[in-house]
């Protein structure tokens, strides 16, 4: 285990604290956060997965799913344990909850050999990589010295301070955005107004797409979809937004999000924000069209992308400058 940074630990009362998100967990000897990788020993806060790897892959940047940042490339991906949230039809939760399957070591150094070996960029994902603060703020810093792009993908919760640290080291994320306020408080055990915090910070700083996982009896409705949909356009309406077809996972067994439903939250959701994609179906929806004029910018088949549009940063067919929504 690895002791945390000074300033993400409160000493100050009987019980320390843990400052990386606003759930600021006060920790006893020998238990852990909510997270369940954050642990008080000998009265320090701890974390328990420093350099501990639950998987690692090359996976197509559009995985992530990231669309607008460079697009048709592969990334490097690797995750740790734990997670912050407590979804009960989380996707990944053989690894973001307990009990939490074995872990190998993966250096700093061995991390970024392998990066400059394979990609140019680094996608901390699968577990929750906020949890795992201290390894990937290390691992950023080092990243971005050699010219390795960043990425995390991200429920979005942590505190403003830790975040703002680790800012300056990310090339891109993305966040979950998972509903409205009700949504968080009962299914994730987390506050929204956190979430869209770390959004407002973000977006100005890195690239930032979202994901919101459509979930059938949960979040599937036309105010929750018009609800984040004003909130993305408050922010940046070009802020490309993935809405995705939850599968039945871990504790909820609620059947498949039907393809033409999604779809037409998909169309729904463009009333206010520009760039709009299905995700874990197969659709035309997943391929970007000018804003102007509509032709093709890039096209999709599942992960197989082609890059069709661009003269430059520009609309090939009417010349729309698209610096900004697009890092090619």
């Amino acid at each position: 285990m690895t002791e945390t940074f000074s300033w993400l630990a409160d000493y100050s009362g009987d019980v320390p604290r843990c400052l990386l998100c606003p759930h600021l967990c006060r920790i006893r000897e020998g238990a852990d956060g909510i997270c369940g990788v954050r642990t008080n020993h000998n009265g320090k806060i701890h974390s328990l997965i420093y350099g501990k790897v639950s998987a690692v892959a090359m996976d197509p940047v559009e995985k992530k799913p990231l669309y607008h940042f460079h697009p048709g490339e592969q990334i490097l991906s690797l995750g740790s344990i734990g997670c912050n949230f407590k979804c009960p039809f989380c996707q990944n939760y053989h690894i973001s909850q307990k009990p939490f399957p074995p872990t190998e070591e993966l250096s700093i150094a061995d991390l970024v050999r392998e990066a400059k070996r394979s990609a140019r960029m680094v996608a901390f994902t699968y577990a929750e990589p906020l949890v795992w603060y201290e390894y990937v703020y290390d691992a950023a810093q080092a990243l971005r010295q050699e010219g390795i792009d960043t990425v995390l993908v991200t429920n979005g919760f942590i505190d403003e301070a830790p975040l703002m640290k680790l800012l300056p080291y990310i090339s891109a994320m993305n966040i979950d955005i998972k509903g409205d306020d009700a949504f968080y408080k009962q299914s994730a055990k987390g506050v929204a107004d956190d979430v869209r915090r770390t959004i407002r910070l973000s977006a100005p700083v890195c690239h930032v797409e979202l994901t919101t996982l459509l979930v059938p009896g949960l979040n599937d409705r036309d105010d929750v979809i018009d609800g984040i949909g004003s909130f993305i356009a408050s922010v940046n309406r070009n802020i490309p937004w993935h809405i995705s077809a939850y599968r039945p996972a871990y504790r909820y067994t609620a059947l498949p999000m039907p393809e033409e439903r999604l779809i037409g939250f998909v169309r729904r959701a463009r009333e206010r924000v520009q760039y709009v994609y299905t995700g874990n179906i197969l659709s035309d929806e997943c391929n970007t069209c000018c804003p102007q004029c509509g032709h093709i910018l890039i096209e999709r088949q599942g992960y197989l992308t082609t890059v069709t549009g661009f003269d430059g940063i520009k609309c090939r067919h009417c010349g729309l400058e698209l610096k900004g929504d697009f890092v090619l």
